[in-house]
């Protein structure tokens, strides 16, 4: 190119950083792993980051998808109805088993499943700097492919001055949360260390869906040179919940949309403990090195450590299905069938390591990394009372192993052409020996599969201006990714091997940025081969079962802008249209009068829990800024959220009997900061369900024949009504 040219690519460089800098606070706050996993701004991705302050100001005990509720795409559900406990999310309605979550670069999903349990590590959001979301198959990443998208969690910046902080909430549902802070800032000898304990109580909406949550994190560093740093992180989460993950069907819904139906007994009673209890901890190592001003690394080890059970009472089972028997006592009487209280467990270990080289200078940004893992998971059930007899106390009636193994690397370049003109490449490769030593209601079934997948991704973004104080960019990529299936999969699709899944993401992108606007505009299409879909049925612990079609797409345009009105009036909005279709699917039916299955064709019919619209307001008012009484100091901020959810259907049939009403929920938040000389108080009162919208999030669906006649129960995941959370803290 020349070197005239070079100040042009510097200024249009400086400009990207800027704007990355403004999206993440400060990009020297990254680790270089979770850096070269992002989507920055020479990357033709689609992305969103939330800044420490934006999750702060929304962190009041709910889980970390109700903190990204109002990004573009996104829809939140809660089995409690609260955003306590077991919640999950969506992105361009692809389910959680398909987001690539990772924490400081180490996946968090859980290998065989794939879903994401966040439960397991309450209020992490406490001690993160920031997360990035990117929509569709996005860079490539460490872990499962990302086939609707990837969130990445950093929590892994010491605070560089020494104080703490004591938050605490309570609200509706005697929903209680206290977290305590504390870090000792940069000592003399170079190390730092900060602290986090949280607890977290809640009734939940649904009855008998309490949560009890506690979490640990233990953070330190050691900046050992000018070139290098050791950093040593350490998160302990607890959970006991309550089950709801039945959801309440349409006639119970008329009665009490509150009720569920898990735990009960002969007497109409509900078993007291019919819990969810699980407890992982995450051990990471990283060392980063600086080689030279272009040139740096980190390498880390990693393991996480799982292990827990869920208790429940089952009426009336077989003793044939725990491979017993049936129970003859002393007086003669024979018994096929008992009521029991049992627990199914799992007990896991995940490790491995990451590492990640990266080289930037001038026009040029290389970055090579990868991980290599290994996943041993062991599945048992043990039987702790049984109402007839014949089963000793603590009879354990399977015990089955499974391990994973994963290879990644990645390599990703990216090359200005011209001033203006940006090139990107990226090439994955992923093996996966995945092995299944039997399970619980098939323990002959001895499933494994090795997968060698090679995702490739290309684009390119063009500089339309960049004059003053704004900036306009446009781009396009393609990305491929191949995902292997998950242990249901494998269990529900019985001999057969379930095909992997592939998908094609072409997306074409416009941005412009000015000194009090900003606007996005994108668009999409994701072609799908062989996408395992939901054909809405359920399996005892409220999982899915799948099977693979052989072509679906989703196709659609996602807008967003932020409009600074005022220095004390923000707004912000965002929304997507969307067609998420199936080109052809086998409906299987049973038939209640024959003992047989029927089969319905299905042509063009939209995919499950794909709505066809989203959108979400936000408007900031900040008084304070308005009177200019010490705007720097006092901080008063009046958020005003909404969000709107388009039709879902529960099954792929597209059959209004079967689907989920459109909703729109608002949200109220009031927060409040008075610094002093040497400490700042916070207030806050969130107000969620503002209008008290009577909806439900999520559901599912089962269909049958009998006398001729197609029927179907619908259960569905009713959410609270308007509830509150005040807030209060001390920072130091």
């Amino acid at each position: 190119m020349g070197a005239a040219l070079l100040p042009w690519v510097l200024r249009a460089q400086s400009e990207t950083d800027s704007i990355a800098r403004d999206a993440i606070g400060s990009a020297d706050l990254e680790p270089v792993i979770i850096l070269s996993i992002r989507a920055s701004q020479v990357t033709p991705f689609t992305a969103a980051t939330l800044k420490k302050e934006d999750i702060a100001r929304q962190n009041q005990g709910q889980d970390v998808p109700y903190l990204l509720q109002q990004e573009a795409s996104i829809v939140v559900s809660s089995d409690a109805g609260t955003g306590i406990g077991y919640t999950n999310m969506s992105i361009r309605g692809t389910d959680n088993t398909r987001i690539n979550f990772t924490l400081n670069g180490v996946p968090v999903n859980n290998p065989e499943s794939q879903g994401t349990f966040l439960v397991n590590i309450p209020d992490m959001a406490s001690s993160t700097q920031s997360i990035q979301i990117q929509r569709g198959v996005g860079a490539s990443t460490n872990g499962g492919g990302a086939f609707g998208g990837s969130v990445s969690v950093n929590n892994m910046v010491n605070e560089e001055q020494a104080g703490g902080s004591v938050n605490a909430s309570a609200g509706s549902f005697n929903t209680f949360k206290t977290t305590l802070q504390a870090h000792t800032g940069r000592l003399q000898n170079n190390w730092a260390f900060d602290v986090r304990l949280s607890q977290i109580r809640s009734d939940g909406y649904i009855e008998r869906s309490q949560s009890n949550l506690r979490s640990l994190q233990f953070l330190s560093s050691w900046n050992i040179n000018d070139r290098s740093r050791l950093t040593l992180n350490y998160m302990l989460g607890h959970e006991k919940t309550g089950q709801s993950w039945n959801g309440v069907t349409e006639e119970e819904m008329r009665a009490n949309r509150r009720y569920n139906p898990l735990g009960s007994m002969p007497d109409g009673k509900f078993y007291k403990n019919q819990t969810d209890n699980y407890q992982q901890q995450f051990f990471q190592a990283f060392y980063d090195y600086r080689f030279s001003r272009h040139l740096k690394a980190q390498a880390g080890l990693f393991l996480t450590r799982g292990a827990g059970y869920y208790e429940e009472y089952r009426m009336d089972e077989k003793y044939s299905s725990y491979w017993l028997p049936p129970h003859t006592t002393p007086a003669g009487d024979t018994f096929t069938r008992t009521d029991i209280i049992r627990q199914l467990w799992l007990d896991n270990y995940f490790y491995g390591g990451v590492y990640n080289l990266m080289y930037e200078k001038d026009k040029l940004e290389v970055t090579f990394g990868g991980m290599v893992s290994r996943y041993d998971g062991q599945h048992f059930g043990e039987i702790l009372w049984a109402g007839r007899g014949g089963i000793d106390p603590n009879h354990r009636w399977y015990n089955l192993d499974a391990d994973k193994t994963e290879i990644n690397h990645y390599l990703k370049a990216s090359y200005y052409i011209t001033p203006r003109w940006n090139v990107y490449g990226d090439i994955q490769y992923r093996h996966v020996d995945y092995n299944m030593y039997g399970f619980r209601k098939n323990p002959e079934l001895r499933p494994g599969a090795v997968y060698n997948f090679i995702n490739p991704k290309v684009g390119t973004q063009y500089i339309l201006g960049n004059r003053g104080q704004l900036f306009q960019k446009l781009y396009l990529s393609y990305a491929k990714a191949n995902k292997e299936p998950n242990r249901d999969d494998f269990e529900t699709n019985g001999v057969e091997v379930p095909r992997h899944e592939q998908l094609h993401d072409l997306e074409l992108g416009y941005n412009i940025k000015g000194r009090k606007f900003s606007f996005d505009a994108n668009v999409y299409y994701m072609l799908y081969k062989d996408q395992l879909v939901l054909n809405g049925r359920i399996n005892d612990v409220g999982a899915y079962a799948r099977v693979n079609v052989d072509n679906s797409y989703r196709a659609g345009i996602e807008l967003s802008g932020r409009y600074k009105v005022h220095p004390s009036f923000h707004i912000s909005a965002n929304a997507t249209f969307s067609q998420n279709k199936i080109r052809s699917v086998n409906e299987y039916i049973d038939n209640w009068d024959t003992g047989e299955q029927e089969i319905l064709v299905h042509n063009n019919t939209d995919i499950a829990f794909s709505p066809n619209a989203i959108a979400a307001l936000n408007a900031e008012f900040l008084p304070l800024q308005l009177t200019q009484i010490d705007p720097q100091y006092r901080q008063l901020s009046i958020l005003f959220q909404h969000k709107f959810v388009g039709k879902q259907y529960l099954d792929n049939t597209s059959n209004d009997a079967r689907s989920l009403d459109a909703y729109q929920v608002s949200h109220l938040r009031f927060s409040y900061s008075l610094p002093f000389r040497k400490y700042t108080l916070q207030a806050g009162i969130a107000i969620n369900n503002l209008f008290s919208s009577l909806y439900a999030s999520g559901g599912y669906t089962y269909a049958y024949s009998e006398a001729g006649t197609l029927k179907q129960v619908n259960n569905y995941f009713p959410q609270a009504p308007r509830f509150v959370l005040f807030n209060i803290g001390i920072q130091f």
